[in-house]
């Protein structure tokens, strides 16, 4: 069997979001806790597509002793009108330390955190699709 080619990768666009300050909800447990962060709005700029990130969604976390599983829900209108849904789940997991450096606004190498989502897009435009 013959090997794949390694996939070439191209930036289609970046999301730049505005939030407020996180809302702590709580946990079902002591080692568990729900926060909501509100999106306020933000930009869509690139190559493939560009437009404005409507206020109104959400990113929820909830942290489990370190592990954080992640659940965005937003919505953009593109340049030429159209709405395209944003579903973005992922993990992260660092350790405190590093969490710490992060929150200082240190460089750390992204090899000391995992860190990965899933955006699912929706849209009626036939140009998005």
């Amino acid at each position: 069997m013959a090997a794949l080619p390694d996939p070439v990768l191209e930036p289609a666009f970046e999301v730049r979001v505005h939030v407020d300050p996180a809302l702590r909800v709580g946990g079902r447990s002591p080692h568990e806790s729900l926060h909501v962060v509100p999106i306020t709005g933000g930009t869509v700029d690139g190559p493939r597509l560009r437009g404005e990130v409507l206020p109104g969604g959400e990113d929820w976390y909830v942290d489990r002793d370190g592990a954080i599983a992640l659940d965005a829900r937003y919505v953009l209108r593109a340049d030429d009108g159209a709405l395209i849904a944003i579903t973005n789940r992922g993990f992260w997991r660092a350790s405190p330390e590093v969490t710490a450096r992060l929150d200082a606004g240190e460089p750390v190498s992204e090899t000391e955190y995992y860190y990965r989502t899933s955006p699912v897009f929706t849209t009626e435009s036939p140009a998005h699709r």
